[in-house]
């Protein structure tokens, strides 16, 4: 029976042999290695990942789907919103130290995945998804451009990231509106201590007003945060890069607050 993609789940299905093939090259599957794909849907992808993987982890919302690829002798199905996925018990639960991630992520939902993943970084070797184009553009955008923002800051703090791959809509059915691209993941091995709470705070007041000066936005939260160190608040929030960011974090986190 024909699958008949679902607009609240965000589905768009990758129908092109030879962007899947490339897909594959980038992720460069080797066997036994111990990988977890979000939303295979009719497993276009799925299926040349087991094929050279032996055994492969997928998590699926779509009941009907699900169902499905359970059926398939290489699959572990897990039925869940992947919002909802411990990341380090399914790590466990394969009896592996770190995972692969992999999926084409639902658009409508792609960035919450991504700050979901955030937590589990300790386990997962590396991730290859597919995005709307758009998105992945402000993930890897670098500072003083109109794509860097919370996104870039929050996710390069944590990933050293790359665009590696182009995905015109005809790649899909059905077709979305946008264009969309892969990006490569990789977590950095010594990351700044950092709380990713109190980061996360700081990029949002930051970019909250992103065309005024920092003084009127950043410079107010942190003289209600009685920091008195230094931070040029004579620029806007797109001018400062990554690790002034995660300097001021460290910074802030030794400030006694009454």
């Amino acid at each position: 029976m024909k699958h008949i993609p679902r607009k609240r789940f965000g589905q768009h299905f990758l129908a092109d042999a030879g962007i899947i093939d490339a897909i594959v090259r980038e992720i460069a599957p080797r066997p036994g290695q111990p990988m977890v794909e979000i939303g295979p849907g009719l497993a276009a992808l799925t299926q040349p990942l087991a094929e050279r993987l032996g055994q492969l982890t997928v998590i699926e919302l779509d009941r009907d789907l699900a169902a499905r690829l359970r059926g398939h002798p290489q699959l572990s199905v897990i039925e869940s919103d992947v919002l909802k996925v411990d990341f380090a018990q399914v790590a466990q639960s394969l009896g592996v130290a770190r995972l692969r991630v992999v999926g084409n992520l639902p658009y409508n939902i792609s960035t919450p995945i991504l700050f979901h993943l955030l937590a589990f970084t300790a386990v997962i070797e590396d991730q290859h998804f597919m995005l709307q184009k758009e998105v992945i553009d402000r993930m890897v955008a670098r500072p003083a451009t109109a794509d860097y923002g919370r996104l870039s800051v929050m996710l390069q703090w944590r990933y050293a990231m790359d665009n590696v791959l182009f995905v015109p809509p005809e790649s899909f059915d059905p077709p979305p509106k946008v264009d969309s691209a892969v990006v490569r993941m990789v977590p950095r091995p010594d990351p700044a201590p950092v709380d990713p709470a109190l980061l996360s705070e700081i990029v949002q007041v930051a970019f909250s007003q992103r065309r005024k000066l920092l003084r009127h936005t950043l410079g107010r939260w942190l003289e209600a945060r009685r920091f008195a160190g230094a931070f040029d608040l004579q620029r806007r929030a797109e001018e400062v890069p990554v690790d002034e960011y995660i300097a001021l974090a460290l910074a802030i986190a030794l400030v006694p607050q009454t």
